[in-house]
């Protein structure tokens, strides 16, 4: 989901290669190579051989529920296939930038989450995430944390979809009210993430312009679209702006019954991104309204 819009996001100002577990046709890239990250000579073979400026780790399985069901793939996955891709950064001096998740914090915490806020993982895939990211910080010096949270877009399994796709042979839709978040579009994550990059290829050690007295901040940074809503109030703008008569109904996070926790609220603060980049995250709402009535109805 999110490579596909880094892709395009990206190709016509970056000489831009993709790799994937599986081949992907809807690549907008100069290359293509099917690559598998728990393999960590082919993962050190092929960075080396391309000898990229920045590479961005957005590999990883995000099925919430399977990897609490399955926690040494997740482990696997998602901390060892982060270290391997750490590890191949490091013999080759590039810049890493790793997705990582909402999901480390508990959600108890009433006011948006900082960089600094102390995590707590509620949920075997959260747990795999932080120790990717504790891989990240042990192992590089030039890197990028990019936490993100509930993301959607037109390449991937996503919430919007589901409700859509359930709307069309329910009649109620029961969905949870007790767990707020920002909903994030994969396209605008891009685009985000291009700001990043615009900064990273400025600087000197990238050949670029800014003054070497304008040190790279490396570091974690958080980038959502702006504001939070419930998983409800959520499922209920997506079918308003669809027309759709189906009635959402409120239930509980127990009553739902889910193998993985999630955590309570997990509202991320973007400030540290936007003062760094100087690229600012549209509100939640403007960014499903353009899914749902431009961008979907043509898939």
């Amino acid at each position: 989901m999110l490579g596909v819009d880094l892709s395009q996001e990206l190709y016509h100002d970056y000489e831009v290669f993709g790799a994937d577990i599986i081949c992907r046709s809807s690549f907008v890239i100069r290359g293509f190579y099917k690559l598998d990250i728990t393999k960590k000579q082919n993962v050190s073979a092929l960075i080396r051989n391309l000898n990229p400026d920045v590479i961005i780790h957005a590999a990883a399985w995000t099925d919430v529920d399977g990897c609490e069901l399955d926690p040494k793939r997740a482990y696997r996955i998602n901390s060892e296939g982060t270290k391997n891709v750490a590890i191949a950064c490091r013999a080759t001096g590039v810049t890493l930038i790793y997705i990582s998740t909402d999901f480390v914090f508990d959600g108890k915490k009433k006011s948006p989450y900082k960089e600094t806020d102390r995590t707590d993982p509620l949920s075997i895939y959260a747990d795999s995430k932080l120790r990717g990211e504790a891989a990240v910080k042990k192992i590089l010096k030039e890197y990028f944390i990019l936490r993100t949270s509930w993301l959607y877009g037109k390449h991937g399994k996503n919430f919007v979809d589901t409700i859509l796709r359930k709307a069309k042979t329910d009649n109620i839709l029961k969905v949870v009210d007790d767990q707020v978040g920002s909903p994030t579009y994969s396209k605008d994550l891009a685009k985000a993430i291009r700001a990043l990059i615009s900064v990273i290829a400025r600087s000197p050690a990238k050949g670029g312009t800014t003054k070497k007295s304008q040190k790279m901040k490396y570091g974690t940074y958080h980038i959502s679209n702006s504001g939070a809503v419930s998983w409800y109030d959520y499922a209920k703008e997506i079918l308003k702006l669809t027309k759709s008569q189906t009635k959402v109904v409120p239930i509980s996070s127990k009553e739902l019954d889910r193998p993985a926790q999630r955590p309570k609220v997990s509202v991320l603060d973007n400030s540290k991104f936007v003062k760094f980049t100087g690229h600012d995250m549209r509100n939640w709402q403007g960014a499903i309204r353009e899914y749902v009535v431009i961008a979907r109805p043509s898939t």
